[in-house]
């Protein structure tokens, strides 16, 4: 058996799984979710957070605000692939277009260190992947397999088993996830002043810590300079 065959067995075990169905159904609403309101607000020329500009992402998110049209392209297009996702039909499509538009948010969040989507951009990755693996029989066929005949799958789950060790898997990777990104860094500009001040006192050295926060948030520093002070002197 071919990859190609093992992975359409796969793909049809798990969409006749009406507890998975629900799962695929609840990604799909979710992530409409995160991209409507922030959709809304980049199309109605809004800016998007209110972090002051000497914040990482707030230097990023200024810049981004004052790009012209480019701003509310970027709320355009968070909104039509959220409202794909919502409908049947064209649920795949909107997942295509999510996916890139959510990777740069979650490699940008990393990248900056943002507490307002360190967490939730990644598991919306995860989110999106797992909802393109449920559409999986629609687009497989522009993968490099050699073509096969489809296997007919129901319009709709048939079984009522719980898939314990999937769910299980899914609750495993979601604590992975927050646990890695919580402690992947040992510092974080966090979002004002006070609440980076606020995590000086776990520091290893909380006066270093807290120059690292005045350099950011008071002095307007990018984030690579503010730690290179800080882990130099």
């Amino acid at each position: 058996m071919n990859l190609s065959d093992k992975l359409d067995q796969i793909h049809a075990k798990s969409k006749n799984n009406r507890w998975m169905w629900y799962f695929s159904i609840f990604c799909r609403v979710a992530l409409a979710a995160g991209f409507l309101p922030s959709g809304f607000v980049k199309i109605n020329g809004e800016r998007f957070t209110s972090l002051a500009n000497n914040h990482p992402m707030g230097h990023y998110l200024e810049a981004l605000f004052h790009t012209g049209y480019y701003y509310p392209f970027i709320g355009i297009m968070q909104m039509t692939a959220a409202i794909l996702l919502l409908i049947p039909r064209t649920a795949v499509l909107g997942a295509m277009i999510y996916f890139p538009i959510i990777l740069n948010i979650c490699i940008l969040s990393l990248s900056v260190r943002f507490d307002g989507s360190l967490i939730s951009s990644p598991l919306m990755v995860l989110a999106d992947l797992y909802v393109l693996c449920w559409y999986y029989d629609r687009w497989k066929y522009i993968l490099p397999f050699k073509k096969h005949q489809a296997l007919g799958n129901p319009i709709k789950p048939l079984s009522n088993h719980f898939p314990f060790k999937f769910f299980a898997g899914t609750a495993l990777a979601v604590l992975i996830v927050g646990f890695t990104v919580l402690n992947i860094h040992e510092l974080l500009p966090r979002n004002t002043y006070k609440e980076c001040i606020a995590q000086c006192s776990e520091a290893n050295d909380p006066a270093k810590c807290e120059e690292f926060c005045a350099c950011l948030h008071k002095e307007g520093h990018s984030l690579d300079h503010c730690l290179d002070i800080y882990y130099d002197n």
